[in-house]
């Protein structure tokens, strides 16, 4: 029998064929029966992807006092695509808004996706949605999705907390946490403990029927995701006081900054005019932004970092300090307050001279410092103003001036203490004198310092010689609950000059001839120094330092009160009230606390 040489042939393709069967056979039966992903992807059209938002982590003060919390709040959802012929007017009267109103909210969100949620109507109150949740079943393709708000029982301390709102897209790249609707702190505390008070967002997968009903969880809740709630945070502020302050401070521009010397926390820090933090809060945040972003007092504006002025004679401490180190000054050194080499600057007070180093500080003689900043610039080299200068800067900064302290504070500015090279390029190199460059000696000029500041320097001289930076954070449950830590910062004048300094800012208080001496204590010693600030566009303003007690002092602070005219009229008389509220828990000078509280310095400016 003869074979065909192409016999063997066929055996070989019926092999193939039968071969690519199996493999077919073997890739649908793990497609259907093993692989989840498109049993999934046909089940994706009755399950509902729901975003768990986090509850957000409470802020206490340092006595355990609640600052903010969070209340639940409800967006309202549409997917175009299965919404289905409703009653539309029942839904409006149910949310409050115009059928005009929902068309325009409808069509947005079908330009956005038709299959995609996409939110209709934000933050619906707690108690709006009892009301509509008992009827959303009557609205296919529209659901809720749980949010919290924040809420503050206080109305106060509004740029200090801060507030949320909905992320940017440029937030968005940054951190990819977040998406489309999420919040995230816009400023303040918010803003720079965020990623310890956001939390973790988890998900829930729901089932739904064809009218959006929710059926349960899919798979048992096997494949949701829990939220993980931010952790709380206790920061330094006495709300106590911050209250206090504020009342002293309504219709008044300015700001008040309390320290604790002896931890660097920052007790109060209050600017004003403020607002109520509470309207920064769910659907009236816009308008309510907006009026304040527009009133011409710069309500929005936190004067207490963001403000800067000159000094004025509180930086004569500063002056004095540098004289003392350098050994260009001591506390028997007489200057005359009359006859022509002290008229450069004139004194606005009348003093018998001439005057000790003790009297000047407690007088604000202003040609003894004059004076004593001239043989400062003129120390090392009389011909070479620019040795003495760069000695006098380099002091000041370690003072904490002119530089940001970088803790927990977000936003705060720098202030300025000119460099040398400033008046090299403005009188040119060495045809400049202490003459030229006068107006620092008394704190005015081309310095600018920020209330920060000059409460921080409060505490240098309440401690002797060193500060902790500024900062809020007391405590906090983050991850390894590790706090933040500002080591201590020694300045460059010797302790015993502060002793010095100590005992004459008590003598403007309990002195004779004190420029605060109408406000001092009974049963409290307190230091001060006044200051009243030239202001080239308007009435000066009133400054003034201090700290309290004189021995182991539990507060400094600085107060400014901005075209309010000498210090000793407005600044030192809220300080002293604020002294005597925090050592002894209650006001006794009811007449100084009225004039105080019941005084409108912006409408009568």
């Amino acid at each position: 029998m003869i074979t065909h040489p192409y016999t063997n042939r066929k055996f070989i393709i019926f092999f193939i064929i039968i071969l690519v069967g199996i493999v077919f056979i073997f890739r649908l039966f793990y497609l259907q029966v093993l692989y989840n992903k498109y049993k999934f992807s046909a089940e994706n059209n009755v399950i509902r992807y729901i975003t768990q938002y986090p509850s957000r982590g409470l802020i206490y003060d340092h006595n355990g006092e609640l600052l903010v919390y969070n209340e639940a709040a409800y967006d309202l959802l549409v997917v175009p695509h299965q919404v289905h012929a409703f009653d539309t007017n029942d839904l409006c009267n149910l949310l409050n808004i115009s059928t005009d109103e929902f068309c325009n909210r409808y069509e947005k969100a079908k330009k956005y996706s038709m299959y995609k949620p996409s939110v209709f109507l934000k933050q619906i109150s707690r108690e709006d949605y009892a009301f509509l949740g008992e009827k959303l079943y009557k609205f296919p393709g529209f659901y809720v999705q749980a949010r919290t708000l924040r809420k503050y029982p206080f109305p106060i301390a509004a740029h200090l907390l801060g507030y949320i709102g909905e992320v940017t897209m440029d937030e968005i790249e940054y951190d990819s946490y977040y998406k489309s609707r999420d919040y995230i702190g816009k400023s303040g505390i918010e803003k720079f403990f965020e990623k310890t008070l956001r939390g973790e967002k988890g998900i829930k997968v729901k089932v739904v029927d064809v009218f959006n009903r929710e059926m349960g969880n899919f798979h048992d809740g096997d494949y949701d995701i829990s939220a993980i709630a931010g952790s709380n945070i206790t920061i330094s502020l006495d709300v106590q006081l911050q209250a206090y302050g504020e009342q002293l401070m309504k219709n008044k521009k300015g700001s008040i900054v309390a320290i604790e010397p002896a931890s660097g926390e920052i007790l109060s820090l209050i600017t004003s005019p403020s607002y109520d933090p509470n309207i920064l809060v769910g659907r009236i945040r816009s308008h309510n932004y907006n009026l304040l972003l527009n009133d011409s007092l710069k309500p929005l504006m936190n004067r207490a970092i963001m403000g800067t002025y000159s000094p004025g004679s509180t930086f004569k401490i500063v002056n004095v300090l540098i004289g003392l180190q350098e050994n260009i000054l001591s506390p028997q050194t007489l200057y005359s307050c009359d006859g022509p080499e002290s008229r450069p600057i004139k004194c606005t007070h009348y003093h018998v001279t001439p005057l000790d180093l003790k009297e000047a500080i407690q007088q604000s003689c202003n040609s003894y410092l004059w004076k004593v900043f001239r043989s400062i610039i003129t120390h090392p080299d009389p011909n070479d103003p620019v040795m003495g200068y760069n000695v006098w800067y380099n002091h000041v900064l370690n003072l904490g001036f002119g530089k940001k302290f970088n803790t927990d504070i977000p936003f705060e500015l720098n202030g300025n203490i000119p460099e040398s090279r400033l008046y090299d390029s403005i009188y040119r190199k060495n045809h400049w004198t202490a003459l030229t460059i006068r107006s620092l000696a008394i704190g005015q000029g081309e310095i600018l310092v920020t209330p920060l500041q000059l409460a921080n320097f409060a505490a240098i001289i309440a401690n002797r010689g060193y500060y902790y930076p500024p900062h809020f954070l007391k405590s906090t449950k983050y991850k390894s609950n590790t706090l933040l830590y500002y080591p201590r910062q020694v300045t460059s004048i010797e302790p015993k000059h502060y002793e010095f300094i100590v005992d004459a800012m008590l003598e403007v208080v309990e002195g004779e001839h004190g420029t605060a001496r109408w406000y001092k204590l009974d049963s409290v010693h307190f230091c001060g120094k006044t200051g009243t600030v030239e202001n080239p566009h308007g009435k000066d303003h009133s400054m003034f330092i201090a700290f309290a007690p004189k021995d182991n002092p539990t507060i400094a602070l600085s107060v400014i009160v901005e075209n309010a005219g000498y210090g000793a009229t407005w600044a030192a008389p809220i300080a002293s009230l604020l002294i005597e509220k925090y050592l002894k828990g209650k006001v006794k000078r009811h007449w100084l606390e009225d004039r105080m509280l019941n005084s409108d310095l912006i409408s009568s400016n």
